[in-house]
């Protein structure tokens, strides 16, 4: 859940990652087209923040999160589980609502779904933190805007300085509105 936060990518996407897309040394995620919605590659840099919360590489999954398959026979796509995390999320994000409220009543927490962690990050990243729209689309992956139509036949820039840029910025936004106690969880 965090990663999907910090990277802005699609759950399926991080669900599914290999440990053969990820260079620590370059700190980068590289999607494969295979795996992408819109069947592009694509580089997604990883922060110092998203970098923490990859589990220990002992061992040899094939996938970085989830189990691997139960028997034999069975195929394992990675994590699967974004159902029942969400809900342990609502009910400690609940929690934590009650108690700074001092026990007193709290209403429920508007419905929300995985994908709006990925439009806040677009969101924010453009309103508040400067960051192009085109570039913005480039962190998605998204082939709309800037991609498309005879600029996209011309335009073939990967801007991953700038999608490395905006995913830091990004990650220094949520550090912020998180504060201290996700400091203490290891999100730095």
């Amino acid at each position: 859940m965090k990663l999907l936060a910090l990277t802005g990518q699609r759950r399926n996407e991080v669900g599914g990652m290999r440990w053969t897309e990820v260079d620590f040394d370059k700190t980068i995620w590289t999607i494969p087209s295979t795996r992408s919605k819109n069947h592009r590659e694509h580089v997604v840099p990883l922060s110092k923040a998203a970098i923490v919360l990859f589990p220990d590489r002992a061992g040899t999954r094939e996938y970085v999160f989830g189990h691997g398959p139960r028997r034999k026979d069975d195929k394992h796509r990675g994590y699967s589980g974004w159902s029942k995390s969400k809900a342990a999320l609502d009910a400690r994000i609940h929690a934590a609502r009650q108690d700074a409220d001092a026990g007193e009543k709290v209403e429920p927490m508007p419905a929300w779904r995985l994908h709006d962690l990925r439009r806040t990050a677009a969101t924010v990243m453009a309103d508040r933190l400067g960051v192009l729209p085109h570039i913005v689309e480039a962190v998605l992956n998204h082939v709309s805007g800037h991609r498309a139509g005879v600029a996209g036949i011309y335009n073939h820039a990967r801007y991953e300085a700038e999608i490395r840029a905006a995913l830091w910025a990004w990650a220094d936004h949520v550090k912020a509105v998180v504060g201290v106690k996700a400091c203490a969880a290891g999100v730095t």
